[in-house]
Protein backbone atom coordinates (compact mmCIF):
# COMPACT_ATOMS: atom_id res chain seq x y z
CA UNK A 1 0.00 0.00 0.00
CA UNK A 2 1.43 3.48 -0.47
CA UNK A 3 0.90 6.07 2.20
CA UNK A 4 1.76 9.34 2.62
CA UNK A 5 3.50 10.22 5.06
CA UNK A 6 4.95 13.64 7.27
CA UNK A 7 6.07 14.87 10.54
CA UNK A 8 7.47 17.93 11.24
CA UNK A 9 10.50 19.61 13.32
CA UNK A 10 9.20 20.82 16.34
CA UNK A 11 10.73 24.54 15.72
CA UNK A 12 7.55 24.69 12.28
CA UNK A 13 4.80 24.72 15.22
CA UNK A 14 6.03 27.13 17.81
CA UNK A 15 3.31 29.94 16.67
CA UNK A 16 0.46 27.16 17.04
CA UNK A 17 1.47 26.68 20.21
CA UNK A 18 1.25 23.00 19.55
CA UNK A 19 5.07 21.92 20.61
CA UNK A 20 6.25 19.75 23.51
CA UNK A 21 6.70 21.66 26.42
CA UNK A 22 10.08 21.44 28.78
CA UNK A 23 8.25 20.93 31.70
CA UNK A 24 5.19 18.47 31.40
CA UNK A 25 5.71 17.58 27.93
CA UNK A 26 1.83 17.65 27.68
CA UNK A 27 0.32 18.80 23.92
CA UNK A 28 -2.32 21.21 25.21
CA UNK A 29 -5.80 21.66 25.12
CA UNK A 30 -6.04 25.76 23.77
CA UNK A 31 -7.07 27.26 20.41
CA UNK A 32 -10.51 27.42 21.09
CA UNK A 33 -11.06 30.85 19.72
CA UNK A 34 -9.54 29.43 16.49
CA UNK A 35 -12.38 27.34 15.48
CA UNK A 36 -14.94 30.39 15.17
CA UNK A 37 -15.16 31.16 11.91
CA UNK A 38 -13.96 34.73 11.83
CA UNK A 39 -10.37 33.30 13.51
CA UNK A 40 -10.63 30.87 11.23
CA UNK A 41 -10.92 32.51 7.67
CA UNK A 42 -8.53 34.98 9.33
CA UNK A 43 -5.70 32.50 10.03
CA UNK A 44 -6.16 30.93 6.89
CA UNK A 45 -5.26 34.00 5.12
CA UNK A 46 -2.48 34.35 7.52
CA UNK A 47 -0.87 30.62 7.37
CA UNK A 48 1.12 29.56 4.84
CA UNK A 49 -0.24 26.45 2.31
CA UNK A 50 1.38 23.54 4.07
CA UNK A 51 0.35 21.04 1.04
CA UNK A 52 -1.78 20.23 -1.78
CA UNK A 53 -3.89 17.24 -2.91
CA UNK A 54 -4.98 16.95 -6.50
CA UNK A 55 -4.37 20.72 -6.60
CA UNK A 56 -6.13 22.11 -3.97
CA UNK A 57 -4.16 23.96 -1.43
CA UNK A 58 -4.48 23.10 2.38
CA UNK A 59 -2.73 25.85 4.39
CA UNK A 60 -0.79 24.93 7.99
CA UNK A 61 -3.72 26.67 10.00
CA UNK A 62 -5.92 23.68 9.29
CA UNK A 63 -3.20 21.35 10.17
CA UNK A 64 -3.14 22.81 13.48
CA UNK A 65 -6.45 22.99 14.10
CA UNK A 66 -6.75 19.25 13.35
CA UNK A 67 -3.60 18.49 15.52
CA UNK A 68 -5.09 20.82 18.22
CA UNK A 69 -8.57 18.37 18.37
CA UNK A 70 -6.34 15.22 18.07
CA UNK A 71 -3.71 16.07 20.87
CA UNK A 72 -7.26 17.02 23.63
CA UNK A 73 -6.68 15.20 27.15
CA UNK A 74 -3.34 13.23 25.35
CA UNK A 75 -0.17 13.34 27.57
CA UNK A 76 2.99 13.01 25.27
CA UNK A 77 5.87 11.71 26.82
CA UNK A 78 8.37 11.76 24.69
CA UNK A 79 9.39 13.10 20.79
CA UNK A 80 8.78 9.82 18.76
CA UNK A 81 5.14 10.02 20.21
CA UNK A 82 4.61 13.86 19.47
CA UNK A 83 5.64 12.70 16.19
CA UNK A 84 2.94 9.66 16.11
CA UNK A 85 0.56 12.32 16.77
CA UNK A 86 1.39 15.03 13.71
CA UNK A 87 1.48 11.87 11.75
CA UNK A 88 -2.66 10.96 12.71
CA UNK A 89 -2.89 14.63 12.18
CA UNK A 90 -1.60 14.85 8.67
CA UNK A 91 -3.69 11.34 7.74
CA UNK A 92 -7.24 12.99 9.27
CA UNK A 93 -6.59 15.70 6.59
CA UNK A 94 -5.87 13.82 3.49
CA UNK A 95 -8.67 11.63 4.61
CA UNK A 96 -10.87 14.69 4.90
CA UNK A 97 -9.73 16.18 1.96
CA UNK A 98 -10.15 13.37 -0.50
CA UNK A 99 -13.37 12.32 1.02
CA UNK A 100 -15.16 16.14 0.56
CA UNK A 101 -13.10 15.92 -3.53
CA UNK A 102 -15.16 12.92 -3.68
CA UNK A 103 -18.12 14.36 -2.61
CA UNK A 104 -17.72 17.37 -4.49
CA UNK A 105 -17.48 15.11 -7.80
CA UNK A 106 -21.09 13.63 -7.00
CA UNK A 107 -22.61 16.90 -6.00
CA UNK A 108 -23.50 16.24 -2.65
CA UNK A 109 -23.05 19.94 -2.11
CA UNK A 110 -25.72 20.70 -3.68
CA UNK A 111 -28.09 18.66 -1.75
CA UNK A 112 -30.27 20.90 0.45
CA UNK A 113 -28.89 18.90 3.99
CA UNK A 114 -25.53 19.84 2.99
CA UNK A 115 -25.73 22.79 2.00
CA UNK A 116 -27.51 24.09 4.58
CA UNK A 117 -24.64 22.30 7.07
CA UNK A 118 -22.02 24.32 5.01
CA UNK A 119 -23.15 27.67 5.01
CA UNK A 120 -22.55 28.35 8.99
CA UNK A 121 -19.18 26.11 8.45
CA UNK A 122 -15.50 27.37 9.14
CA UNK A 123 -13.35 25.61 5.98
CA UNK A 124 -12.20 22.77 8.29
CA UNK A 125 -16.16 22.07 9.33
CA UNK A 126 -16.51 22.43 5.58
CA UNK A 127 -13.97 19.67 5.18
CA UNK A 128 -15.92 17.40 7.18
CA UNK A 129 -19.40 17.71 6.36
CA UNK A 130 -18.43 16.95 2.81
CA UNK A 131 -16.48 13.72 3.80
CA UNK A 132 -18.98 12.55 5.85
CA UNK A 133 -21.56 12.94 3.14
CA UNK A 134 -18.80 10.87 1.15
CA UNK A 135 -18.83 8.30 3.27
CA UNK A 136 -22.43 7.79 3.86
CA UNK A 137 -22.96 8.09 0.08
CA UNK A 138 -20.13 5.39 -0.63
CA UNK A 139 -21.36 3.44 2.36
CA UNK A 140 -24.94 3.00 0.87
CA UNK A 141 -23.23 2.32 -2.54
CA UNK A 142 -21.55 -0.73 -0.75
CA UNK A 143 -22.60 -4.33 -2.05
CA UNK A 144 -22.45 -7.20 0.09
CA UNK A 145 -22.62 -10.69 -1.18
CA UNK A 146 -24.20 -13.92 1.18
CA UNK A 147 -21.46 -15.67 0.84
CA UNK A 148 -19.59 -12.48 2.20
CA UNK A 149 -21.73 -11.98 5.46
CA UNK A 150 -20.89 -16.12 5.83
CA UNK A 151 -17.47 -16.09 5.67
CA UNK A 152 -17.36 -12.94 8.66
CA UNK A 153 -19.19 -14.85 10.61
CA UNK A 154 -16.97 -18.26 10.26
CA UNK A 155 -14.19 -16.17 11.03
CA UNK A 156 -15.82 -14.29 14.28
CA UNK A 157 -16.42 -18.39 15.48
CA UNK A 158 -13.23 -18.72 15.13
CA UNK A 159 -12.05 -16.30 17.87
CA UNK A 160 -12.50 -17.49 21.20
CA UNK A 161 -15.49 -16.46 22.57
CA UNK A 162 -14.74 -16.44 25.85
CA UNK A 163 -15.55 -18.86 29.31
CA UNK A 164 -18.54 -18.74 31.31
CA UNK A 165 -18.47 -19.71 35.01
CA UNK A 166 -21.15 -21.83 37.43
CA UNK A 167 -20.60 -20.25 40.83
CA UNK A 168 -21.97 -19.81 43.92
CA UNK A 169 -21.00 -17.03 46.72
CA UNK A 170 -21.63 -16.35 50.47
CA UNK A 171 -22.07 -12.95 51.47
CA UNK A 172 -21.25 -11.58 54.84
CA UNK A 173 -21.56 -7.69 56.59
CA UNK A 174 -17.27 -7.38 57.02
CA UNK A 175 -13.80 -9.16 56.70
CA UNK A 176 -13.48 -10.65 59.48
CA UNK A 177 -16.82 -12.61 59.12
CA UNK A 178 -15.92 -13.78 55.93
CA UNK A 179 -12.69 -15.31 56.86
CA UNK A 180 -14.43 -16.80 59.85
CA UNK A 181 -16.68 -19.01 56.70
CA UNK A 182 -13.28 -19.57 54.67
CA UNK A 183 -11.76 -21.18 58.08
CA UNK A 184 -15.18 -22.99 58.69
CA UNK A 185 -14.40 -24.41 54.86
CA UNK A 186 -10.92 -25.47 55.26
CA UNK A 187 -12.06 -27.55 58.15
CA UNK A 188 -14.52 -29.19 55.22
CA UNK A 189 -18.00 -27.64 56.45
CA UNK A 190 -20.10 -27.71 52.77
CA UNK A 191 -20.79 -24.35 51.14
CA UNK A 192 -24.30 -24.61 50.26
CA UNK A 193 -25.17 -24.88 53.93
CA UNK A 194 -23.05 -22.05 54.90
CA UNK A 195 -24.58 -19.74 52.54
CA UNK A 196 -28.04 -20.23 53.52
CA UNK A 197 -26.97 -20.25 57.54
CA UNK A 198 -24.60 -17.13 57.34
CA UNK A 199 -25.17 -15.38 54.14
CA UNK A 200 -26.70 -11.75 54.42
CA UNK A 201 -28.65 -12.08 51.39
CA UNK A 202 -31.96 -13.58 51.73
CA UNK A 203 -31.98 -14.87 48.29
CA UNK A 204 -28.64 -16.78 48.97
CA UNK A 205 -30.41 -18.20 52.32
CA UNK A 206 -32.91 -19.99 49.89
CA UNK A 207 -31.07 -20.59 47.03
CA UNK A 208 -27.47 -21.94 48.58
CA UNK A 209 -25.63 -18.99 47.03
CA UNK A 210 -25.78 -20.24 43.12
CA UNK A 211 -25.32 -16.91 41.10
CA UNK A 212 -26.07 -19.83 37.78
CA UNK A 213 -23.62 -19.36 34.52
CA UNK A 214 -22.55 -15.95 33.58
CA UNK A 215 -19.57 -14.57 31.80
CA UNK A 216 -16.74 -12.14 33.15
CA UNK A 217 -18.75 -9.28 31.69
CA UNK A 218 -21.62 -9.73 33.70
CA UNK A 219 -20.66 -9.20 37.05
CA UNK A 220 -18.73 -7.26 38.66
CA UNK A 221 -14.77 -6.85 38.42
CA UNK A 222 -13.91 -8.32 41.73
CA UNK A 223 -16.10 -11.55 41.09
CA UNK A 224 -14.89 -11.42 37.60
CA UNK A 225 -11.31 -11.31 38.41
CA UNK A 226 -11.30 -13.86 41.07
CA UNK A 227 -13.26 -16.72 39.61
CA UNK A 228 -10.97 -16.08 36.12
CA UNK A 229 -8.05 -17.10 38.54
CA UNK A 230 -10.07 -20.11 40.57
CA UNK A 231 -9.94 -23.78 39.32
CA UNK A 232 -13.32 -25.48 39.21
CA UNK A 233 -14.34 -27.03 42.40
CA UNK A 234 -12.63 -24.56 44.37
CA UNK A 235 -13.80 -21.50 46.83
CA UNK A 236 -11.42 -18.20 47.41
CA UNK A 237 -8.79 -18.26 50.05
CA UNK A 238 -9.15 -14.93 50.73
CA UNK A 239 -12.72 -12.53 51.18
CA UNK A 240 -13.68 -10.93 47.92
CA UNK A 241 -14.89 -6.90 48.42
CA UNK A 242 -17.52 -5.82 46.39
CA UNK A 243 -20.21 -3.10 46.65
CA UNK A 244 -22.96 -5.48 48.71
CA UNK A 245 -20.04 -6.31 51.17
CA UNK A 246 -17.57 -8.91 51.61
CA UNK A 247 -17.97 -11.89 49.70
CA UNK A 248 -16.97 -15.46 49.53
CA UNK A 249 -16.76 -17.45 46.31
CA UNK A 250 -17.14 -21.07 44.99
CA UNK A 251 -16.27 -21.87 41.40
CA UNK A 252 -18.34 -24.92 40.93
CA UNK A 253 -17.98 -25.52 36.47
CA UNK A 254 -16.86 -23.71 34.06
CA UNK A 255 -17.79 -23.93 29.78
CA UNK A 256 -17.08 -22.11 26.51
CA UNK A 257 -19.14 -19.98 25.63
CA UNK A 258 -21.74 -20.42 22.78
CA UNK A 259 -21.03 -18.33 19.39
CA UNK A 260 -24.18 -15.84 19.12
CA UNK A 261 -26.22 -17.70 15.95
CA UNK A 262 -25.88 -15.68 12.21
CA UNK A 263 -29.29 -13.63 12.75
CA UNK A 264 -28.34 -12.44 15.97
CA UNK A 265 -25.19 -10.59 14.96
CA UNK A 266 -26.51 -9.96 11.23
CA UNK A 267 -26.33 -6.34 11.49
CA UNK A 268 -23.20 -5.70 13.31
CA UNK A 269 -21.68 -8.40 10.19
CA UNK A 270 -23.05 -5.83 7.95
CA UNK A 271 -21.63 -2.56 9.34
CA UNK A 272 -17.98 -4.47 9.89
CA UNK A 273 -17.65 -5.49 6.26
CA UNK A 274 -19.30 -1.93 5.01
CA UNK A 275 -16.97 -0.08 7.46
CA UNK A 276 -14.07 -2.62 5.57
CA UNK A 277 -14.88 -1.63 2.22
CA UNK A 278 -15.29 2.27 2.99
CA UNK A 279 -11.83 2.06 4.51
CA UNK A 280 -10.49 0.65 1.20
CA UNK A 281 -12.30 2.98 -1.26
CA UNK A 282 -11.04 6.13 0.81
CA UNK A 283 -7.41 4.55 1.15
CA UNK A 284 -7.62 3.76 -2.77
CA UNK A 285 -8.98 7.68 -2.95
CA UNK A 286 -5.45 8.96 -0.79
CA UNK A 287 -2.73 6.57 -2.60
CA UNK A 288 -4.18 8.27 -5.74
CA UNK A 289 -4.13 11.74 -4.64
CA UNK A 290 -1.68 14.02 -5.92
CA UNK A 291 0.16 15.55 -2.72
CA UNK A 292 2.91 18.00 -2.80
CA UNK A 293 4.39 19.39 0.64
CA UNK A 294 4.87 23.07 0.34
CA UNK A 295 8.92 22.74 0.14
CA UNK A 296 9.15 26.14 1.59
CA UNK A 297 7.97 25.10 5.20
CA UNK A 298 10.61 22.23 5.05
CA UNK A 299 13.31 24.87 4.99
CA UNK A 300 11.35 26.89 7.47
CA UNK A 301 11.23 24.22 9.70
CA UNK A 302 14.88 23.39 9.68
CA UNK A 303 16.23 26.90 10.24
CA UNK A 304 13.80 27.17 13.43
CA UNK A 305 14.82 27.30 17.27
CA UNK A 306 13.89 23.98 18.41
CA UNK A 307 16.14 21.21 19.51
CA UNK A 308 17.34 19.13 16.50
CA UNK A 309 17.64 16.41 18.35
CA UNK A 310 13.71 15.93 19.16
CA UNK A 311 12.68 17.26 15.79
CA UNK A 312 11.50 14.21 12.90
CA UNK A 313 11.97 15.95 9.52
CA UNK A 314 9.15 16.84 6.88
CA UNK A 315 9.41 13.72 4.50
CA UNK A 316 10.41 13.64 1.11
CA UNK A 317 7.33 14.27 -1.57
CA UNK A 318 7.84 10.67 -2.80
CA UNK A 319 5.21 7.96 -1.06
CA UNK A 320 6.56 5.53 1.21
CA UNK A 321 5.86 2.33 0.09
CA UNK A 322 4.72 -0.56 2.52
Amino acid sequence: MIKNRISFVAGALLASGLCLADDAKVAPKGAAAASAPAAASAARAASPDLVTINDVAYPLSMFELILTEQSQGVQIQNEQQFAQLQQRAFDVLQTLAVASQEAQKRKLQDTPDVTAAIAAATELQRLKVLANAAFRSMAQETKITDDELKQAYDEAKKEPAGTEFKVRHILLKDEAEAKKIIKELEKGADFGELAKKKSVSTTVNTDGGDLGWFNASQKAKPIADAVAQMKPGTYSKEPVKTDYGWEVIQLQETRPMEPPSFDAIKPRIVEFIQRQKLDEAINKLRAAAKVEINEALRGASANAAAPTDAAPAIPAKKDDKK
